[in-house]
C-alpha cells in the first residue's frame, strides 16, 4: 500500500469516528444557532412526545401499584439490582431526566409562540414553569396582572408590578384563537409532566428506606434518589469515587439561552442538598467534599446490604456534623500570660567547713579583682594589639597596692598557715636599707641633708623607721615569741 492510500484510509476513519460521535452526542451538544424554531411547529404534540409515549404511561401505572404496598430490608436477597422494584426506581429516576428535557422544549414552545402578543415577558420572568403558568393565566387579555390572585400566587409582588407596567406599553399583538388553543394545551401538558415529575420524586423517597437506608440518612431520601438515579444504580454509585460523585447533578453552562452566571461550577445534588447548604457559603464547598465521602462509604454499606437498621448512616451523620461544629467554633482566645516575678526565690545554700575551703580555692584572687577593677572617665589602654578593648584595669598602676598579697576570704576569716605567714614576713624584711624598687619612696629622694650647724650633712633617712621596723618586728610580730627576762635582783 502506497503511502497515499494510507493517508485516505485514516481520513476516512477519522470521518466514520466523527459520525459516531455526532451520533452519541445527541441533541445536547448542538450549538443553540443550530436549535429548531418551535415558533413553525403547529402543535406542541409534533416537537413534544414524551407524555403519549408507552414507556411514560407504563412506568406511572407501576407507579402506581408499587405505592400501597410495604417493603421491607429482609425481602431484599441478592444483588439490590435484581429486585424488580428497584428496577422501577432506576427507570423512574431516567424518566425524571426526560420529563426535564422535555419541560425545556415546551417551555421554548411557548416563548417563541407568546412571543407575539408580549416579547418583554421572557425576559421579566426567566424561571421555565413560572412563565408558562403566567402565560396560560395572562392569555390574549394583559390586564389582568393587576389585582390578580392568582398572578401573586406564581409571582412576587414585585414581579407583578413590573409586568403590569410593561405589559401597557408593549408592542405585541393579538393572538389568534388557534394559536391560544396551542398555548394552553403546551401549558397544560408541562403542568402535567411537572405533576408527574414530583409524583416520581414522592414514590422514590419513600423507597430509599430500604433500598439505600445509610444513604438516605446522610443527604436525605430525594438527593439520594437523585444522584444514585444519575450514577445508573446502587452498584455503580458504590464504585465510584467520592470526588465524581460529588458532580453528580451539575448544571451545564447553556441553559436555554439564559444567563449562566449564577451557576456554581462543580456543583451538583449534593453541594445544593440541606446539609451543606445549612453552612455558611465559605465552608459549602468544603463540607460538599466532606459529605461526598461519607456518601460513597454509605452506598458501599447499602450495596451489601449491611447495617439496614442505619446504623452506619446515623455514625456518619453524627461525624460530619461534629466536624460541622468543629469548623464554626471561633477560634481560643489568647490570654495574655503576665510577666513573671523578678525576684527569684531564696536559692538551697550549704554550709560547713568543706564548702568554706571551696569557696576559698575558686574565690577571684586579686589579680583578677584588680584587673575586673576600673577606674571611671579615664581611657583605658590595650593590653594586647590584637586584643582591642582588652585591658588590665588597675594592674600596674599607682595607687592600686601591692598585688601579690596572701588570699586571705574576708567572709570566711579563713587563716593561713604559719609556715607560710613566716615565709611572707621574711620576703617583707629589708636588709641593707630599703630601696625604691621595694618601697613605695619616690626615686628623686636624697640622703644630704641641710643642718643649721654644720650645713650640708650625708644622713640616713630611713634610720629611724628602720629602728621602729626592727621592734615592731621583734616585740609585735606574728612571729614574736615570749621573751625570758631574769628576775630583778635587790641590792640590798
Amino acid at each position: 500500500m502506497s503511502l497515499a492510500d494510507e493517508l485516505l484510509a485514516d481520513l476516512e476513519e477519522a470521518g466514520d469516528e466523527g459520525e459516531d460521535g455526532l451520533a452519541e452526542g445527541g441533541l445536547e451538544d448542538i450549538p443553540e444557532e443550530m436549535e429548531v424554531d418551535y415558533s413553525k411547529a403547529e402543535c406542541v404534540t409534533s416537537i413534544a412526545k414524551l407524555r403519549n409515549s408507552k414507556q411514560f404511561s407504563e412506568i406511572m401505572d407501576k407507579i402506581s401499584g408499587y405505592i400501597g404496598k410495604q417493603r421491607k430490608n429482609s425481602e431484599v436477597s441478592g444483588p439490590v439490582e435484581a429486585d424488580p422494584e428497584y428496577r422501577l426506581i432506576v427507570a423512574a429516576n431516567n424518566l425524571t431526566v426526560e420529563i426535564d428535557n422535555e419541560l425545556n422544549i415546551i417551555h421554548k414552545f411557548t416563548r417563541d409562540k407568546y412571543s407575539k402578543r408580549f416579547p418583554e415577558l421572557e425576559s421579566l420572568v426567566p424561571d421555565s414553569l413560572d412563565y408558562i403558568r403566567t402565560v396560560k393565566e395572562l392569555g390574549n387579555n394583559l390586564e389582568k396582572c393587576k389585582n390578580n390572585e392568582t398572578l401573586q400566587q406564581i409571582l412576587t409582588n414585585a414581579t407583578i408590578m413590573v409586568v403590569s407596567v410593561t405589559a401597557s406599553t408593549t408592542q405585541g399583538s393579538l393572538l389568534s384563537e388557534d394559536e391560544l388553543k396551542q398555548l394552553e394545551e403546551a401549558c397544560d401538558m408541562a403542568l402535567e409532566l411537572n405533576q408527574s415529575k414530583h409524583r416520581i420524586y414522592e414514590y422514590v423517597e419513600s423507597r430509599m428506606s430500604f433500598i439505600a437506608p445509610n444513604l438516605s440518612i446522610i443527604v436525605g431520601a430525594s438527593t439520594a434518589a437523585k444522584i444514585m438515579g444519575i450514577a445508573g444504580g446502587l452498584t455503580n454509585l458504590s464504585k465510584m469515587p467520592a470526588c465524581n460523585l460529588m458532580l453528580l447533578g451539575a448544571q451545564r453552562r447553556t441553559l436555554s439561552g439564559f444567563s449562566s452566571t449564577s451557576l456554581l461550577p462543580h456543583t451538583g445534588f449534593i453541594y445544593h442538598c440541606d446539609v451543606v447548604q445549612s453552612l455558611p457559603p465559605d465552608l459549602r464547598r468544603k463540607a460538599a467534599r466532606l459529605v461526598a465521602a461519607k456518601c460513597t462509604l454509605a452506598a458501599r454499606v447499602d450495596s451489601f446490604h449491611e447495617s439496614s437498621d442505619g446504623k452506619v448512616g446515623y455514625d456518619l451523620k453524627e461525624e460530619i456534623e461534629r466536624k460541622f461544629d468543629k469548623w464554626q467554633e471561633p477560634p481560643p482566645v489568647k490570654q495574655v500570660k503576665p510577666l513573671p516575678a523578678p525576684l527569684d526565690g531564696q536559692r538551697k545554700k550549704r554550709g560547713g567547713r568543706r564548702y568554706r575551703k571551696m569557696k576559698e580555692r575558686l574565690g577571684l584572687t586579686e589579680i583578677r579583682k584588680h584587673a575586673n577593677r576600673m577606674t571611671f572617665a579615664e581611657i583605658e589602654d590595650d593590653a594586647y594589639q590584637e586584643d582591642l578593648g582588652f585591658s588590665l584595669g588597675q594592674l600596674g598602676k599607682s595607687g592600686s597596692g601591692r598585688v601579690r598579697q596572701a588570699q586571705v576570704n574576708e567572709a570566711t576569716k579563713a587563716r593561713i598557715s604559719k609556715s607560710l605567714q613566716r615565709t611572707l614576713q621574711k620576703q617583707s624584711m629589708t636588709y641593707g636599707g630599703k630601696s625604691t624598687v621595694r618601697d613605695r619612696s619616690s626615686g628623686t629622694s636624697s640622703s644630704v641633708a641641710f643642718t643649721p650647724l654644720q650645713g650640708l650633712e650625708i644622713v640616713n633617712p630611713q634610720a629611724a623607721e628602720k629602728k621602729v621596723a626592727e621592734a615592731n618586728q621583734k616585740y609585735f610580730s606574728n612571729m614574736a615569741e615570749f621573751l625570758k627576762t631574769s628576775p630583778i635582783q635587790s641590792t640590798s
